[in-house]
């Protein structure tokens, strides 16, 4: 598949994926047309590249679909110079526009997790739920997938005020979320159900039973 084939593919889903569905952030519309997606994903599934659905990586691991990652991106409000922590960042993609939008970014991934080569990004390897809490406090937590529930030792690591963007699994059903850390507790709201990856490492505690 030629360059050019991949450029009208990249046309057709900033159109009809993120234009007719709620992605109205002008600046994420643009960091989309312009981040070449199909170089994050693996060569032999670049014909998915654009398609709405996630798309296979090694491990089991997934990227998410475009619209999830552009709807994401409009909820976390990334200002120029904002310090954000990306969890799952899988082979980059986010991270690559999270960049294009001029945030510093912290991109955390599991060890052995999907190779990541991002200009001006600092890749930290180790247990996606546990962070980076070196480069704390962070403006933006941005959870690149769907958990059961956000770790304290994650909202530790955000400033007063930071807005977090994630999905949230609730029986079975994975919904997008955004909300605010205000004096170190979180407070999320449900946008939308949507199909995102699930990330691993994130089950929350089984209620006590008698």
């Amino acid at each position: 598949m030629t360059e050019q084939n991949f450029s009208s593919m990249r046309a057709a889903m900033v159109e009809s994926q993120l234009r007719t569905s709620d992605v109205d952030d002008q600046r994420v519309i643009a960091a989309m047309a312009h981040v070449a997606r199909e170089e994050f994903v693996p060569a032999e599934r670049r014909a998915m590249a654009y398609v709405d659905r996630p798309v296979p990586l090694a491990g089991g691991r997934a990227l998410n679909p475009p619209l999830v990652t552009g709807r994401l991106l409009k909820e976390a409000q990334i200002a120029k110079g904002d310090k954000v922590l990306l969890i799952g960042a899988a082979t980059g993609y986010s991270a690559a526009l999270l960049a294009r939008l001029g945030a510093q970014v912290t991109a955390v991934e599991e060890e052995g997790g999907p190779e990541i080569a991002v200009d001006g990004v600092a890749v930290v390897r180790g247990p996606l739920n546990a962070g980076s809490a070196a480069d704390a406090p962070y403006d933006v937590l941005f959870i690149d997938g769907a958990v059961e529930e956000v770790p304290a030792a994650l909202v530790q690591q955000l400033a007063d005020g930071a807005r977090v963007v994630t999905g949230i699994v609730e029986r079975g059903v994975t919904r997008l979320c955004s909300g605010r850390v205000v004096s170190g507790v979180l407070g999320l709201s449900r946008l939308a159900d949507m199909e995102m990856v699930v990330l691993p490492g994130f089950a929350a505690p089984e209620g006590f039973v008698f």
